[in-house]
């Protein structure tokens, strides 16, 4: 088996300075760095991470826990940061967290604390004020996604905002009679996605003098949710609005399917935006609220990286990041036909 001082006799350098080279971790010249790294592949040499991780301290290996891996946003999140690791010589170990029971408590009394990351990123999890007190004794950088956690950096959305701007849009073309498809409250995701969009929703249009009863029907979080549900609400046209606020872009690409087939015209007959930036939107000519969850993924692996070269005093005080949605319009929205020659 090829060593590391077989590459350095090979390229013609001392085997510290071969090294550095291969580890990145020290100076020596780009020119001296190419014939190491040249020397290295003629012999198929491949640094031990375990002895790499004797001299540096470092695995190299990062833990993510996560509440689903099959859900659009979650996976565009996982992407994006195995991608990131990847490019920066990380691992990625994925603990797909259950809500609160023996299962959870054992990701963080066993897993999290036995096996060695280098830090942890939590992606849309919520943690208890026990959990994040056990994650900081284990003295390694933690990052989180999706809302405030006590004392560590965090990367979000205003959802409250986004759902106001969302709906903002309908009144600006005229539209009055604007329903909320959403969120189950009774299945509230972490960080209460759902009820912050419901709150934008109703503050948008309580200002705009036109809050209607009824004006909001819970969903999945899926296009078969949306589909669903847009084939009991427009099926009766005596009650049908003219526009809809839908909480996701699955479940706004699901309504406009059932619009199709009742025979409704989107947007003549009916406006749809929805929020994420959904890769089939385009397909679908949707408009929407655009929150790049691949950004939010990198940003979370830099923001690990960072602090792993450059620890910060720990606190109990909140650091949250809020990334900016930005609408995108195409043609699901327009005037309402009331309007249409206004």
């Amino acid at each position: 088996m090829s060593a590391i001082a077989d590459v350095a006799r090979l390229a013609g350098v001392a085997k510290a300075t071969a090294s550095r080279a291969l580890s990145g971790r020290g100076y020596v010249s780009e020119e001296t760095r190419l014939k190491v790294v040249a020397a290295a592949r003629a012999i198929g040499y491949v640094a031990s991470p375990n002895a790499a991780s004797l001299v540096t301290g470092r695995t190299k290996s990062v833990g993510v826990i996560i509440p689903f891996i099959s859900r659009w946003f979650f996976s565009e999140v996982l992407e994006s940061m195995e991608e990131t690791l990847l490019a920066q010589g990380y691992d990625m170990t994925l603990y797909n967290l259950p809500a609160a029971s023996p299962e959870r408590d054992s990701v963080f009394e066993y897993f999290l604390a036995r096996k060695r990351f280098d830090g942890v990123i939590s992606v849309g999890v919520a943690l208890s004020a026990g959990e994040v007190d056990h994650l900081h004794r284990l003295g390694r950088p933690l990052v989180g996604i999706g809302g405030p956690i006590r004392g560590v950096p965090t990367i979000a959305i205003d959802d409250v905002a986004s759902a106001r701007l969302a709906t903002e849009h309908l009144l600006s073309l005229g539209h009055r009679d604007i329903l909320h498809i959403g969120g189950n409250q009774a299945d509230e995701m972490d960080f209460k996605v759902h009820s912050q969009r419901l709150t934008g929703f109703y503050a948008a249009m309580e200002e705009a003098g036109c809050r209607p009863e009824g004006a909001f029907r819970p969903c999945e979080f899926t296009m078969p949710g949306g589909y669903r549900v847009g084939l009991s609400v427009f099926g009766d046209p005596r009650s049908r609005p003219t526009a809809v606020f839908a909480a996701s872009d699955e479940i706004a690409m699901g309504l406009i399917v059932a619009a199709r087939e009742l025979g409704i015209q989107v947007p003549a007959d009916l406006s749809v935006i929805g929020i994420d930036g959904h890769p089939y939107a385009e397909m679908f000519r949707l408009t929407t609220l655009e929150q790049h969850p691949r950004l939010q993924g990198q940003l979370a692996v830099t923001t690990l990286l960072t602090e792993l070269e450059s620890p910060t005093p720990r606190n109990d005080s909140d650091h949250l990041t809020v990334l900016p949605t930005n609408l995108v319009f195409r043609s699901s929205t327009s005037r309402p036909r009331s309007h249409a020659g206004a």
